[in-house]
Order: C-alpha cells, then sequence, then structure tokens
C-alpha cells in the first residue's frame, strides 16, 4: 500500500518555506504522494491556493514525490486549456504528477464561471474521453456532447496518459460508480468501511461491463492522525491495508494543530506506522 499525506495548506496559507519543508520532509520520509485540495472561486472554504500552479511551484523543490490534486472541478475548467496544464505539470515533474477528478456541488461556483451545474456528470464523462485523447495522440478529432474539435492537439504532450482518479462525497451516486469503473484509473474513497465492499463491487461491476481488468483501479482512502481518535487511527490504518487499498492519505488536518505543530505530527505518525503496512 502506498501512503501519502494531504498538505496542511488552509494552516500554512502563504508561508511558502513551511510548504517547501513539510513537502520536503515527506519525501525524505518516503511517502509516495502528497495531495493538495482545491479552490477556484467558493465562499466559505477557508485559504487555498490554486493547485496546478501551486503544484508547479511545488515540482520545482521535489524530485520524487508523486504530486496529486485532489480533486480538481473538471467541468468548472475549460478542457483544452486544461489539457495543455496538465500535460505541462506532468513534464515538469518528470510523470510524477496524478489527477485527482470530481464534478463539485457549488452551483456559485458553476454559475461565477458561466457554466452549466445541471449538465457537469455528462461533461466531465466526456472531458475524460477528450482529455486521454488530447495526452495521447498528437492530432486530435472529437464530436461529442460539449466539445468539437478538428485535427488539433498539444505540444509537449506527457509521455503517457496521465492517471485520472475520481473522488467525491460520501457514497457515490450510480453515474459516479460508472464513470469510475469505465473511466477511471482509480478513486478517492470516501464512504465508511463498512460500506466499502459493496461500492468496490459495483463499481468492479463496471468495469466489467467495458472489458476492463479490476486490477487496473487503484482505491485511496485518508486516515487523520490527529483529533479526539488519534488514538485508534493505526487500527484504521491496518483495516483499509487488510480491505485491500492501494493508496492510504495520511491527514494532520482536523485536529486544531498550529502551523508548526503539522510536520512533527506526520513525522511521530510515519515512526507509528504499523509494520504490516509499511512498503
Amino acid at each position: 500500500m502506498q501512503i501519502g499525506v494531504s498538505l496542511p495548506i488552509r494552516e500554512l496559507k502563504n508561508d511558502l518555506v513551511a510548504v517547501r519543508d513539510f513537502a520536503q520532509a515527506a519525501e525524505g520520509l518516503g511517502l509516495t504522494h502528497l495531495r493538495i485540495p482545491e479552490q477556484i472561486i467558493r465562499p466559505s472554504t477557508g485559504h487555498l491556493h490554486e493547485p496546478m500552479t501551486f503544484l508547479a511551484y511545488m515540482a520545482a523543490f521535489t524530485k520524487t514525490i508523486e504530486l496529486v490534486p485532489s480533486v480538481i472541478i473538471l467541468p468548472a475548467r475549460q478542457t483544452g486549456l486544461f489539457a495543455k496544464q496538465a500535460a505541462e505539470l506532468d513534464v515538469l515533474t518528470d510523470s510524477r504528477f496524478r489527477l485527482g477528478i470530481g464534478v463539485g456541488g457549488s452551483r456559485e461556483e458553476y454559475q461565477a464561471q458561466g457554466i452549466d451545474f445541471h449538465t457537469r456528470g455528462r461533461r466531465c464523462s466526456e472531458q475524460m474521453v477528450l482529455l486521454k485523447k488530447l495526452w495521447t495522440e498528437p492530432e486530435v478529432s472529437f464530436n461529442g456532447e460539449f466539445h468539437q474539435l478538428e485535427g488539433v492537439g498539444i505540444d509537449p504532450l506527457p509521455s503517457r496518459a496521465i492517471p485520472m482518479w475520481i473522488g467525491g462525497r460520501g457514497l457515490p451516486s450510480r453515474p459516479v460508480i460508472r464513470r469510475i469503473g469505465r473511466l477511471s484509473d482509480g478513486w478517492f474513497v470516501l464512504c465508511s468501511p463498512e460500506e466499502f465492499p459493496e461500492v468496490r463491487d459495483s463499481i468492479y461491476a463496471e468495469a466489467a461491463a467495458v472489458g476492463r481488468d479490476q486490477a487496473e483501479l487503484g482505491m485511496e482512502a485518508g486516515v487523520a492522525v490527529v483529533g479526539p481518535r488519534q488514538s485508534e487511527w493505526k487500527q484504521r490504518v491496518i483495516g483499509w491495508h487488510q480491505l485491500g487499498l492501494t493508496h492510504l492519505c495520511l491527514r494532520t488536518l482536523g485536529g486544531e494543530l498550529k502551523a508548526t505543530e503539522h510536520l512533527p505530527t506526520l513525522e511521530r505518525a510515519v515512526a507509528e506506522l504499523p509494520d504490516e503496512v509499511r512498503q
């Protein structure tokens, strides 16, 4: 199981030295990936940087750790421009970029950008198909519900089809399950361990329906290592490992830590990881 961490950017804010120190420490501790949240324009979500720009900055002072926005609200972004931005970030990181995507639930965000909130699910599915073509073909023609392209492409191309993982709140809806199983490379698990097997099997059924091998799909849950139940976090890590997850994300968020406390908290958590989940 690959183990990463969420960047506590709401607490670190514009302290770029602290951001660098946290990211480099995570890399030095052997963590495999670093996740940061998304914000374009929303009410009441706190201090968040635009993730694609911020990850390009972080690419300059990291070497091995995978950089993961979780998640980009994809239908709120223009597809061709985003394809170029993602390809550029993948090149800058030497293929250390994994793209988390979702459709979001903020009407205000869609309204502010002049994009139809009600078609976001269908738009996202079409975007995923088109993005894969734009990342793997030098010249693309495409005729969809939302996109019409004829003989165009981006340059430079990434070295591969950038992995696309899907996330959403709580139990995924049937359309999201279908999107995960048929189009994605993995999913961010936000249901409970008790709910997980049924959701997983539904996703696997969708993958099988289009001839995909379920082993192609990654699965990642998050575990907070702070807060009122912090003494139980190691058991939750073991539990997710036993359920067969491919990835896990540690979180120092949620415990009302001071900005300076996140890094030592992460260091303690990594030192205390159960032996059976270490790579």
